[in-house]
């Protein structure tokens, strides 16, 4: 099929032949331009950023009042800092003359107490605190062009915070003066080291010592499945006596499954197995340009229905527990809405880490999902057929610019420091891809159309909704989760018909949900509402959950073990094809 790419036409565009229409012949061009771009900004789309500009800037514009306002508040902030720099030349109590008195993870460090240093640093924080009023309640402004140009405005700050230069930051001119200069040199060698791998494709972190199959991803067990999208792993018994109802767990395909089988000190798998559950966990392929026209539904049918069906087979097992994982929760969400309104009862409960079902709240991320956005997301993709982690960086590392890229050039560049890798790390440095059609559905139908929540998703002739959904549900969000706020994540409870234990624990995406016991510095918050309460507000939430120490992965296993059988004899491990973890898992 020729065209532009669409939701509703999926396929992606043909080269041109001589028969072709002369708008085929255009489109094609102009996708062909967007993908080369795409390769310069990171896959961020210059027409969106142009566009939200553009309403802040007009609308700012056309606000006397505002206008007025903002050069009040300028006034008022030089005149500030012009009292604060007399208070330091004349050696008096200086102070903080930034208003918020905000505490910034950049200027932890003492010596940004001191002359002149504290100069640059409240400088820096009265400008970012100016810019916070420019970009806010500008009247006419829509809510999300008003997030994104703030957001914008806090990128281009944080790349001209003075902690980024050699010469206005202590640590920096402290570092250098002991080393006599060798952090720079080294520095310059862990740059040409990245710029090395870089150039050559090279995974960075892969000359560490974590290793998949060797530290990594070492819980025993077979793969007893294989389709051409999955590996289905069963993991072997290390308890005489099993619940019958095994656990399978559909992880996210944007990354590989061991973050959830990753050393073993903090392994979820091979915790599961100690409490006496049959686990079973899908490894999915890392598609290549022929599987591009895989979509969303390919995904759920050769994903956990056909891993039900081998379960099901393997174990005898009447009832299963699911779980999934960010977008591999998402996926299970819509698989279990479909067995609801098919008739298929075979699910006994549904654990969700930091995944989404409605996406009108979807975080910072949906700064870069506007239909500008997604169209050059699947102009990038046409070229290659599927999304690669290079191309998806560029928004992930913006989310979090102070710590993702500007912390790190800091530390690896200018400090001479060489990064210190662990599991997590590794594990996040190990990518996949993304199936152009599949990609496209999922961006367009769920986070842009937020389809499943209003009950317009199709799977087959119908459409699925989440309040078909009746089994128990145990969901976990993160505190700092940029990818999916807990808040966002709450909203299962409102809808599906189920009783759910909703979890909050401290951490991000993917430090949150490793929490394993034992691990320091862990609380979380927790509470259980019926599908007869009433319904209760995130901040209500917060006020009437019980706030408990440690790791939350007890308190699932409790809620696991409340809605299993008596332990039996464990099930035979299914016809094995290879050890764990498998050959997807391996694929570049």
């Amino acid at each position: 099929m020729t065209g532009h790419p669409h939701f509703d036409r999926p396929d992606r565009p043909e080269k041109p032949r001589a028969k072709d229409s002369v708008a085929e012949v255009a489109s094609t061009v102009d996708t062909a331009t967007h993908a080369m771009f795409s390769e310069l900004t990171g896959g961020l789309s210059p027409a969106a950023l142009g566009l939200v500009y553009m309403d802040w800037a007009l609308h700012l514009a056309a606000s006397p009042g505002k206008q007025a306002e903002l050069a009040y508040s300028a006034f008022e902030k030089q005149t500030e800092f012009a009292q604060y720099l007399t208070r330091c030349a004349m050696g008096g109590s200086t102070g903080r003359c930034s208003a918020e008195q905000r505490k910034d993870r950049r200027f932890r460090h003492p010596d940004w107490e001191a002359k002149p240093f504290s100069a640059y640093k409240e400088a820096f924080l009265l400008a970012q605190e100016w810019w916070e009023e420019a970009t806010s309640n500008v009247r006419g402004v829509s809510e999300a062009d008003e997030k994104a140009v703030r957001f914008a405005a806090r990128q281009v700050l944080d790349a001209l915070s003075p902690a980024n230069f050699p010469v206005t930051n202590p640590e920096i001119i402290e570092k250098t003066v002991e080393s006599n200069g060798t952090n720079i040199v080294a520095g310059m060698r862990n740059y040409l080291d990245d710029l090395q791998h870089t150039m050559l494709h090279e995974r960075f972190g892969a000359e560490s010592d974590y290793a998949v199959g060797k530290t990594l991803a070492v819980t025993p067990g077979k793969v007893v499945y294989r389709n051409h999208l999955i590996e289905l792993i069963q993991y072997e018994p290390t308890t005489a006596k099993v619940r019958p109802e095994p656990v399978l767990i559909v992880p996210a395909w944007i990354m590989k499954y061991y973050i959830l089988d990753l050393s073993a000190h903090n392994s979820m798998v091979k915790y599961l197995t100690e409490q006496g559950y049959t686990v079973f966990m899908i490894s999915w392929r890392n598609p290549d340009a022929d599987d591009a026209e895989l979509g969303f539904d390919d995904y759920r049918l050769q994903g956990p229905m056909a891993a039900l069906d081998e379960i099901e087979k393997i174990t005898g097992a009447q009832k299963i527990h699911s779980a999934g994982y960010c977008l591999g929760g998402t996926l299970l969400s819509v698989a279990a809405a479909t067995m609801a309104r098919d008739g298929d009862e075979r699910l006994a409960s549904m654990t969700l880490f930091a995944a989404q079902v409605d996406f009108t709240e979807a975080g910072e991320l949906m700064l870069f999902i506007n239909e500008s956005q997604v169209a050059f997301l699947e102009d990038m993709m046409w070229k290659k057929g599927y999304l690669d982690a290079t191309q998806m960086s560029g928004a992930f590392q913006l989310l979090r610019s102070a710590d993702l890229v500007w912390s790190r050039i800091q530390h690896e560049y200018l400090m001479g420091e060489k990064p210190r890798y662990n599991d997590l790390m590794s594990w996040n440095a190990d990518t996949t891809r993304m199936p152009y059609r599949m990609h496209s559905e999922y961006l367009r139908k769920l986070f842009l159309e937020n389809q499943f929540a209003d009950g317009k998703f199709m799977v087959g002739d119908e459409p699925v909704f989440p309040g078909d959904i009746t089994v128990p549900i145990f969901a976990v969000g993160t505190e700092t989760d940029h990818v999916a706020p807990w808040k966002s994540a709450f909203k299962i409870e409102a809808l599906t018909r189920s009783d759910v234990t909703f979890v909050l624990t401290n951490g991000g995406h993917n430090a949150g949900v490793v929490s394993e016991p034992g691990h320091p510095r862990r609380h979380y918050m927790v509470h259980t509402s019926n599908d007869k309460d009433r319904y209760l507000s995130p901040d209500h939430w917060q006020e009437v959950a019980d706030r408990e120490e440690g790791s939350w992965w007890p308190a699932w296993t409790k809620w696991l073990d409340d809605r299993s059988g008596d332990a039996v004899k464990p099930p035979k491990m299914g016809k094995a094809l290879c050890d764990a973890p498998g050959t997807y898992i391996l694929m570049e």
